[in-house]
């Protein structure tokens, strides 16, 4: 093509040229009466081959237009095209069509690609170094952090100060573990940085990994080995004492009418057997209690209306409600919402939030308990036990989950433990948030 294109121009030139060098000869031979006619041909071809340069021309600026505005489904017409010009229009339009198909291809590639970081629940961040604008953002991120938008990544100070503090401070290749606090929940993120360079620009790429689910099924693991180990080395120990304080007691009071028990060593005797044999059972006893935490390992799922469950939870804590004074609403704005879970095991955590928000609203006259239910953005499952009473000190929010630990005087420290490791089966979680004199909000996610 580009060599028809050379040929037009190289036989335009060559007749000139012939031209010119006629015209001349016969000017030296003063031969003027042929020039009548060559003069006027000279004139024509000169004009003809710049109208040939100026069409040219033009349709090289509309094609480098065309190419500099992306506009690749521009078509140059060939039907009414000169014939001088049409080998060079085709020519224009073979490489549009060729950019137009690496263009789509682009096109393809760059979608296929957002699709696939919009699916990961790897939220990632890109904004440029110096500006600090933000170039993109996926969904992920969006629903984690709770921004429908972000320009710029200055505005993050505004709503995540100390975040913003480590995505500053992280260089490429460093990874940190940050724990994100929002208003109704908080969660722990692994944050991972990458810088690259593209016209003349630099970037950084901040991958946002939510590690609460992970962590917490870590820490659930570790305590289940602890228990384990701690419930079988106690129930190994105290045993054959408690068999042995048993058999010594029994044998004491075979035998006391035969001692002599003027001092009152015999009572002593039998009070310190007796002592040893209770302390030793109650050992036994709270060794079988934490047990339990290991006991759970597959639930039961089936698919139940929450609605059900909610109704099964009312029906049984009234009478605790109503012997207390003590309000409880259900708020289900989707009467046909349904859960896949083990019935049995998310009733039991759900009896025992209530039971621990009755004991926090417990003296308030105004008392109230909330049994809520939803979906959220994601359209999963999410059940909200709130109350109204004392709340907890935000130092005890990190502990409540903790085996043994608890902030009543006589609990035990198993009923929070319990409910965790009955969501974590379930693959969800559970999570707490508290204002101390205001009240308590404890969420299941499914």
């Amino acid at each position: 093509m580009l060599n028809q294109l050379g040929f037009k121009i190289f036989i335009r030139i060559f007749l000139l040229f012939v031209t010119l060098a006629v015209c001349s000869f016969l000017l030296v031979k003063s031969i003027h009466v042929y020039l009548i006619i060559l003069v006027p041909l000279l004139i024509y071809q000169v004009s003809d081959l710049y109208w040939f340069y100026r069409k040219s021309s033009e349709e090289l600026n509309n094609f480098v237009e065309s190419v500099k505005y992306k506009d690749f489904s521009r078509r140059f017409d060939l039907k009414h095209a000169p014939s001088e010009l049409r080998t060079l229009r085709k020519g224009f339009n073979q490489i549009n069509d060729a950019f137009k198909t690496i263009s789509k291809e682009k096109e393809m590639q760059n979608q296929y690609l957002q699709k696939i970081l919009e699916l990961v629940n790897t939220g990632i961040l890109s904004y440029e170094n110096i500006t600090g604008e933000v170039i993109w953002m996926n969904e992920s991120l969006k629903q984690m952090l709770e921004l429908p938008y972000l320009k710029h990544i200055h505005s993050l100070n505004k709503r995540y100060p100390e975040l913003y503090e480590e995505i500053i401070k992280l260089k490429s290749g460093d990874g940190k573990i940050h724990k994100v606090q929002q208003e109704r929940s908080s969660f722990k993120v692994l944050l991972s940085a990458t810088e690259f360079q593209t016209e003349g620009k630099k970037f950084k790429l901040i991958a946002f990994q939510n590690i609460s689910e992970a962590v917490d099924e870590t820490e659930s693991k570790a305590w289940q080995k602890l228990l384990s180990v701690m419930t079988h080395e106690i129930m190994n120990s105290v045993a054959p004492i408690s068999s042995l304080a048993g058999t010594l007691k029994s044998n004491l009071e075979k035998s006391k009418y035969q001692l002599s028990n003027s001092n009152g060593a015999v009572d002593d005797l039998e009070l310190g057997i007796e002592t040893i044999k209770r302390r030793s059972e109650s050992l036994l006893k709270f060794a079988e209690t934490y047990r339990n935490l290991n006991k759970i390992t597959v639930p039961d799922v089936k698919t139940i209306y929450v609605r059900d469950m909610f109704e099964n939870i009312f029906s049984l804590m009234q009478p605790s409600l109503d012997q207390k004074n003590i309000e409880m609403d259900i708020v289900l704005k989707e009467t046909g919402l349904i859960a896949e879970v083990d019935a049995t095991l998310i009733e039991q955590v759900l009896i025992n939030l209530v039971v621990n928000a009755m004991e926090a609203v417990k003296g308030r006259e105004d008392g109230r308990i909330i049994l809520s239910a939803g979906e959220n953005v994601q359209r999963k499952i999410y059940i909200k036990v709130a109350d109204n009473g004392l709340g907890m000190e935000e130092e005890m929010l990190e502990k409540i989950f903790i085996p043994f630990f608890s902030t009543k005087k006589n609990g035990s420290g198993i009923g929070l433990s319990l409910c965790k490791q009955i969501m974590m089966v379930h693959k969800g979680n559970i999570q707490v948030q508290s204002v101390y004199n205001e009240g308590t909000v404890f969420t299941l996610h499914f």
